[in-house]
């Protein structure tokens, strides 16, 4: 890539601030509402145990009552308990942390709590909960279902950027220039969180879990984690291994790459889940690609590519650039339900250069009616874009609330979720050398890396690549997650989908070995996560969070079972 070009790219990587995170892999949360209602906090018992500094958060009581967020099922009941700030010093401070509970339907037979991560980092897991827990039925006979928003999510002390992560960032400004504005970005979210955001981190998270799982009185762990969900069940592992007890993660993250590795094996997933949904594209009478795998491959790179030149402008004024054309594809990738959609959006694209559908694939607009008779015999629904565990954002959501509560949970910022995926992730990340380079170096660096990244892919290769600048100007991360190496925890089962647009199936393979207790359960279908998808995924995953049952070795489930 010439130098110009270079420079485009690392202002866009500025510009676009969370977008890149999401890329990666995580999908944007679900943004909640803020109707009040009168639950109210918990308070910690006094403490009995002066040798065990966390001892008052251990003994604290739950005080169960109405949930922040409306609607919830009727059975839905919502509490907040505390834990400490900083680990290393428990009497710095606390963080109140926010959980949901659906009780077990059949109480005479239950086995203890199961705690749900429903992916992120960013995600709201008491949004999850509420928004869909007919999926867990199953489990919810015989498990109380929790779901917390983590520190700094949701209604668990939330971080804010104040207003957007995104700053104003001149295409043409030179690199010093760029990276300047990206530092008084991260300036902006530290003075707007205050001190939590020195603290967010999955470590710290994994340590809450712990605490729940005292204070709800549970001997060990039981979790079922999605996606980010992932990481944090083997950092909780890793951190507790004889307190863990049925653990299944589904959507598997990778615990050893760094932002860059992460980014070329992302675009390298989502090139082939977008090979995937070609080859569906072209079995259809509709498909504006036709029959031609290859032509269509390279047709959809051209829109992208001419999109980013001479963007598409919607009904509203949006722009549709080829940037965010790349984002929606890759949303809709994450589920199959959604292709049929895809297809029509990019159909309108080509054809009448209406953006309307990859805008409202973004969130950004409303959805083009479905006119889909050719293939009556599709079960998939055109217009269903949901997935239990990584839900699209909604169009036009109402806007959280900033005032001030009165029932206990922290009011949720706009912003929050972008400004605690960008946090996380980055207090993940220990590979901080970007911050050291000089504009010129790091030119340098980005022309070297562009030819590799658009041969994996040119849909998606150009977007990954500016992830690599995310975490500029955010404090050095823990290297822990690293280190994670045979940690001594009981078996535990892994779920990895072949055709996975944002946890590869490869990161499966590498986390079952370091984790070095992991049965596989080997998805070979499309879409992000098995859970939700593949009955025989679902039927693994009950018989083992219920019954303790895992099969010996890795076992297989084949698209559509």
């Amino acid at each position: 890539m010439h130098r110009s070009r270079v420079r485009t790219v690392i202002a866009t990587g500025a510009a676009t601030g969370a977008l890149l995170l999401a890329s990666l892999g995580a999908a944007p949360p679900p943004t909640p509402t803020t109707t009040p209602s009168p639950t109210r906090s918990t308070t910690p018992a006094p403490s009995g145990d002066d040798d065990d500094p966390l001892a008052r958060f251990h003994t604290q009581r739950v005080r169960w009552g109405d949930c922040p967020d409306e609607p919830v099922p009727a059975e839905m009941r919502c509490a907040v308990v505390e834990v400490p700030l900083d680990y290393a010093a428990p009497g710095k401070g606390t963080v109140e942390v926010a959980l949901g509970r659906i009780p077990a339907t059949d109480p005479d037979r239950r086995i203890g709590s199961l705690l749900i991560n429903f992916g992120g980092p960013g995600a709201s897991g008491m949004a999850g909960l509420a928004a869909d827990p007919k999926s867990f039925a199953d489990l919810g006979e015989r498990y109380d279902l929790i779901g917390f928003d983590p520190r700094g999510v949701g209604h668990s002390d939330p971080v804010s950027c104040a207003g957007s992560r995104e700053p104003e960032i001149d295409p043409n400004a030179d690199t010093a220039a760029v990276l300047a504005a990206m530092r008084d970005a991260v300036d902006q979210c530290r003075r707007a969180s205050g001190p939590v955001l020195a603290h967010i981190g999955t470590v710290d998270v994994a340590r809450d879990m712990d605490v729940i799982r005292r204070v709800l009185g549970d001997e060990k762990l039981n979790y079922l984690g999605f996606s980010y969900g992932s990481r944090l069940g083997a950092v909780y592992a890793a951190q507790f291994p004889r307190s863990t007890g049925r653990m299944v993660l589904d959507g598997i993250d990778t615990l050893t790459e760094s932002m860059t590795e992460q980014a070329l094996v992302s675009a390298r997933a989502q090139q082939r889940a977008l090979d995937n949904f070609l080859t569906w594209c072209a079995h259809r009478t509709d498909c504006v690609y036709g029959t031609n795998t290859r032509t269509a491959k390279e047709k959809v790179a051209a829109l992208v590519e001419r999109l980013d030149q001479e963007p598409l402008v919607g009904r509203d004024g949006t722009n549709l650039t080829g940037f965010a054309a790349s984002l929606a594809i890759g949303q809709a990738l994450y589920s199959p339900s959604a292709w049929p959609l895809l297809a029509k959006s990019l159909a309108l694209a080509e054809t009448k250069k209406d953006p309307s559908g990859l805008l409202a694939l973004l969130g950004l607009g409303e959805l083009p009616k479905p006119t889909d008779p050719t293939d009556p015999t599709d079960p998939t629904d055109p217009t269903d874009l949901t997935d239990p565990t990584e839900p699209i954002t909604p169009t036009d959501p109402p806007a959280p609330s900033d005032a001030a509560r009165d029932d206990g949970f922290a009011p949720v910022p706009a912003d929050n979720g972008a400004a605690a995926l960008a946090a996380v992730s980055c207090a993940d990340d220990p590979d901080r050398s970007i911050d050291k380079a000089t504009p010129a170096a790091l030119e340098k660096e980005f022309s070297e890396l562009g030819d590799e990244f658009l041969e994996v892919s040119k849909v998606f290769g150009p977007r990954q690549l500016v992830t690599v600048l995310a975490c500029y100007g955010w404090p050095a991360g823990t290297d822990f997650i690293r280190k994670i190496d045979h940690p001594g925890a009981p078996p535990m089962l892994l779920v990895g989908t072949r055709g996975d647009p944002a946890t590869p199936y490869e990161w499966t393979e590498e986390t079952a070995e370091r984790l070095g207790s992991a049965v596989i359960v080997d998805h070979k279908g499309d879409g992000h996560t098995g859970f939700a998808s593949s009955p025989c995924v679902r039927e693994y995953i009950n018989e083992f969070l219920l019954y303790g049952r895992l099969p010996s070795g890795t076992r297989s489930c084949l698209a559509g079972e």
